[in-house]
């Protein structure tokens, strides 16, 4: 190997180093769920039924990173953010890493983790409470943009009068997980 390739040799490392995300898919009440870690914490915790839809999900959210399965570094996780649905008083202290975001995506995410378990707020109210008093729809754009589900609780978040609306992850979860909060 001459320098140059030496060089791209240890370039590639280092990028697959920083920018490899790792992952495993576990079972919930509430279905599939799907951990994954940067090197900052957690970048994403996914919902759903099929764990090859959920693979998906995770490549088209990071694409060009590596991702990596590894059940035995995300057991803790998958613990905690399970029971968490089963507990969601005991709440969720995971690091996580909100930096796949637009700077008024993680406002929105800053101020959801600032929502106390069992309480709800409306797109309109976090708009305001954000200074975006008409923005009650770039903060629904906000919360469909979320990929750490439960770590940013956008499920907590309801619609003016107070029904639920659209769930990335489906009503009937949100509608679960709000209920089950509720009885805290």
């Amino acid at each position: 190997m001459n320098l140059i390739q030496t060089q791209m040799a240890a370039s590639a490392a280092v990028h697959n180093a920083l920018y490899t995300i790792t992952y495993a898919i576990g079972q919930s009440a509430i279905g599939k769920i799907l951990a994954a870690r940067s090197q900052v914490g957690v970048c994403a915790i996914l919902i759903g039924d099929d764990a090859e839809a959920l693979e998906q999900n995770l490549a088209d959210r990071f694409p060009g990173n590596m991702l990596v399965e590894d059940k035995a570094t995300l057991r803790d996780d998958l613990a905690a953010i399970v029971r968490f649905i089963e507990t969601p008083g005991g709440g969720l202290d995971l690091p996580l890493d909100m930096r796949h975001g637009t700077p008024f995506q993680q406002r929105v995410w800053d101020a959801l983790r600032s929502i106390p378990c069992g309480a709800t707020i409306t797109y309109t109210a976090l708009a305001r409470r954000l200074g975006q008093p008409n923005g009650a729809r770039a903060v629904a754009t906000a919360c469909a943009a979320n990929a750490i589900a439960l770590g940013i609780p956008c499920h907590r978040v309801v619609r003016a009068d107070g029904t639920l609306s659209g769930y990335r992850w489906g009503v009937e979860r949100k509608r679960a997980l709000i209920d089950k909060e509720a009885t805290i």
